[in-house]
């Protein structure tokens, strides 16, 4: 059997910037004129931001112009991009990566974030440039459509259906079933275990750490 590939969410996944990007966002409909709960907010990140508007927008019955979601979603990023100081790396994801590199299992990173503000996480991580690295930027459909996890599967030159998607919100997990793969949950963005394991995870843990220290329950069993 050949070993699986590994196909990794960023916020919340391998890095601790879930309430950074939820502060951002309330930052960002506030400008607009949009008071909603932090706990509602939360909800919804790692969507697409364009579908993350609309359910928000559903729930609050208001309507925003495409230049006003435009202006939304700037706002957002240049709120994100001055917290970036903030974020670190979640515990493990360092070690993880750095042990599937040395094991040759083949990794990649898909997320919802565009190119300009997950390099700083990436540089952060010690992401090279020879790793396959999918952003929103790059496919028509974010999460929960599985464009992302299927464009990151196709650069890494393996088939979904071997891979094992990585992620702690149920959109990683929806997308992962909708491209067939496996999904395995962290519960390092927020979710709790009963709504990972609802929307699709075969395994749950704690973050990365404790999935490196679980590899071979999700078929990874290599020696170095």
């Amino acid at each position: 059997m050949p070993v699986p590939s590994l196909l990794f969410d960023l916020d919340g996944t391998l890095v601790d910037s879930v309430y950074q990007h939820v502060l951002a966002w309330r930052e960002a409909l506030e400008a607009a004129g949009l008071e909603l709960s932090v706990w509602r907010i939360h909800r919804r990140i790692g969507m697409s931001g364009g579908l993350f508007l609309d359910a928000l927008l559903r729930e609050t019955g208001r309507r925003l112009s495409a230049e006003e979601v435009t202006r939304v979603q700037r706002t957002h990023a240049a709120a994100f991009a001055r917290q970036v100081a903030q974020i670190r790396p979640l515990p493990g994801a360092r070690d993880l990566l750095a042990y599937l590199t040395k094991a040759r299992v083949p990794w990649a990173i898909a997320t919802s974030g565009r190119r300009e503000s997950a390099q700083p996480m990436l540089d952060m991580l010690g992401v090279g440039p020879d790793v396959p690295v999918v952003t929103r930027d790059q496919v028509e459909h974010a999460k929960p459509d599985p464009d992302l996890f299927l464009a990151a599967a196709e650069r890494l030159h393996v088939a979904i259906d071997t891979s094992i998607v990585v992620g702690d919100s149920v959109w990683d997990l929806l997308a992962a079933r909708r491209a067939r793969a496996l999904g395995v949950g962290l519960l390092s963005g927020g979710y709790g275990q009963d709504e990972l394991e609802g929307a699709g995870a075969y395994r749950v843990y704690q973050d990365p750490a404790d999935l490196l220290g679980h590899l071979d329950e999700v078929g990874v069993r290599v020696s170095l």
